[in-house]
């Protein structure tokens, strides 16, 4: 270890790191705009000038690798002074856009500005004007003006993705930043030059002035995508998700997320064909029903099936929970072991980085929670065949769309009876007799367990009526800083579905099976004692990075079902 002084404090750190790294690593923030803990050094910024006593010159701590015996000073006259000439260079020719910039309120210069510069400026002479609303690909905007050439996005794309897409042409106050002749950013990782970007030079044309950061929530989750389940952030406004960003978990995702899981996966929970009360399907036409009727008319009809006739379908999409109470539920009230979910693998759509070819984020935890079959069970293609030749009369399907799988096409109107849980419509919905309207995952609690088996928790970022009936089960996550949890249930009044692991409790109630579950939690802390992958793990402990998970081969699970049952 080497022996340092920061700013009069003495440590003993890595002699592997540079100084800004053993900084950071005592909890001292030196500012800074061109470095980042993921990409090459540049160092060309120069707001991270340290004072090195015996070095006759500042020198920056991005690149600057600590030596035993090393003071320095992040803080004093001399490096203050540095500063102030670094963002007085930095705002000479930088545009007056804050109060138009999408980046205003999570802009490192607006911030630096406040901290770091004098508050005044010299300069007396027109600035240089450079290009704006550029193009660079199908999802970013450049604005040339503003970009202060930290290279983070050229970095990005060359040493993190492997492509050179990105590069700056011309030289001193003309440098801008370009994409190659004949090239375009449209790589699957494209959109994390935004998040890179310190400044509002590099934009979402997803995202471009829907809403300033302040107006919004944002809520720690999981991106529901693929089986990688990047750690997200989820940007809520008027109870409508804007946006998602990735979260830092170096278990999972670093810093990073896919294009397709920011832009498409939330896209369903904003939708207009979301359910939005429960159906029941009366003289061959889906009509509105209270809930009680839904679940009264669902535990009539199910009895009228023997035990092996009625099949029961999991889903990837659900969480850990909603899978655990459905197993239960077909194991202990309906008795059958007609039970399994549908698999979503494209073959081939994949890389080595973050896509998974899995596109959904819980199809380790529905196996590891016991929705398979067991000796004796059903695969999914037996059960489609059993409803063609009659012998399966009964469907329970959970928030997937069956009907689309090629082995149930045409065969899911041979049923005399299919539930649903759904949070939109679709095929499978529309052939229902009983279809109960499901929360999605930004509107519960729950946890997803990505294909590594690491268990991470989601949070509601956006109000229901069950949220707000539930008042004790509905928390405000300490991300959400810029609104009041009675803002988002005055505006959540609006969608009627419930987490599917209460649907089920209150169908298994409905049935003559009471369960002592009030919320989300005891589901967590019984499927912890009953299911070994879950063994000791507890939401505390999950917390907001989310913990690896035990070792559950196929067969220990089915064995662990077969005992549950």
């Amino acid at each position: 270890m080497a022996r340092i002084t920061l700013d009069g404090a003495h440590f003993e750190v890595d002699p592997s790191l540079t100084i800004i790294e053993a900084a950071r690593s005592r909890g001292i923030d030196i500012p800074h705009f061109c470095y980042h803990p993921k990409l090459s050094v540049s160092g060309n910024c120069r707001m991270c000038l340290v004072e090195v006593e015996k070095t006759p010159k500042l020198v920056i701590a991005c690149a600057t690798q600590v030596a035993d015996g090393m003071v320095v000073h992040t803080n004093n006259e001399r490096v203050c002074s540095a500063r102030e000439a670094v963002m007085e260079f930095l705002l000479i020719n930088h545009p007056l856009d804050c109060p138009i910039c999408d980046e205003a309120g999570e802009c490192k210069l607006q911030e630096y500005a406040y901290r770091h510069s004098t508050g005044t400026s010299r300069f007396d002479e027109d600035k240089v004007h450079k290009p704006k609303r550029v193009e660079l690909g199908p999802r970013v905007m450049l604005d040339v003006e503003r970009c202060i050439m930290c290279s983070r996005c050229i970095r990005f794309t060359e040493g993190i993705v492997g492509k050179h897409q990105l590069t700056f042409t011309q030289r001193c106050d003309h440098v801008t930043l370009t994409t190659f002749p004949g090239e375009s950013l449209d790589n699957p990782y494209s959109m994390n030059v935004i998040d890179l970007c310190p400044v509002g030079a590099l934009t979402s044309r997803d995202f471009r002035f829907r809403s300033r950061t302040w107006e919004m929530s944002a809520t720690a989750s999981v991106c529901p995508g693929c089986a990688r389940g990047c750690s997200i952030d989820i940007w809520v406004r008027d109870n409508e998700i804007l946006r998602l960003t990735p979260r830092h978990n170096e278990s999972v995702n670093s810093y990073w997320m896919c294009d397709r899981g920011r832009l498409t996966s939330f896209t369903h929970v904003n939708a207009r064909n979301r359910i939005a009360c429960p159906l029941v399907r009366k003289d061959g036409a889906q009509v509105p029903a209270s809930w009680g009727e839904a679940i009264r008319n669902s535990a009539r009809r199910l009895r009228e099936f023997k035990p092996s006739q009625i099949a029961v379908l999991g889903s990837a999409y659900a969480t850990n929970e909603d899978n655990y109470l459905l197993q239960k539920f077909a194991r202990a009230v309906l008795s059958t072991d007609n039970l399994n979910f549908l698999s979503h693998v494209v073959v081939g759509d994949e890389d080595s980085f973050l896509i998974r070819a899995d596109k959904t984020p819980n199809s380790h935890g529905a196996r590891a929670v016991g929705v398979q079959r067991s000796a004796g069970g059903s695969r999914t293609v037996e059960i489609a065949a059993g409803i063609r030749s009659g012998t399966i009369k009964a469907l329970y399907a959970l928030e997937d769309d069956i009907a689309a799988a090629p082995e149930f096409v045409g065969v899911l109107p041979m049923l005399k009876l299919l539930i649903v849980h759904g949070t939109n419509t679709s095929a499978t919905t529309e052939l229902a007799h009983i279809v109960f309207p499901a929360s999605t995952f930004a509107e519960k609690h729950g946890t997803f367990t990505n294909f590594d088996g690491h268990v991470q928790r989601i949070r509601p970022a956006v109000a229901t009526k069950e949220e707000d009936r539930q008042l004790g089960g509905f928390t405000l996550s300490r991300w959400d800083k810029f609104s009041s949890p009675f803002d988002k249930w005055a505006q959540g009044a609006k969608r009627d579905a419930r987490p599917s692991w209460r649907i089920l409790a209150d169908l298994a109630a409905a049935m003559g099976t009471k369960w002592k579950f009030e919320t989300v939690d005891d589901v967590f802390a019984e499927m912890a004692s009953k299911v070994d992958f879950f063994h000791g793990l507890t939401f505390q402990r999950v917390g907001s990075l989310g913990v690896t998970g035990g070792v559950t081969s196929p067969a220990s699970a089915a064995a662990a079902s077969a005992a549950r049952s």
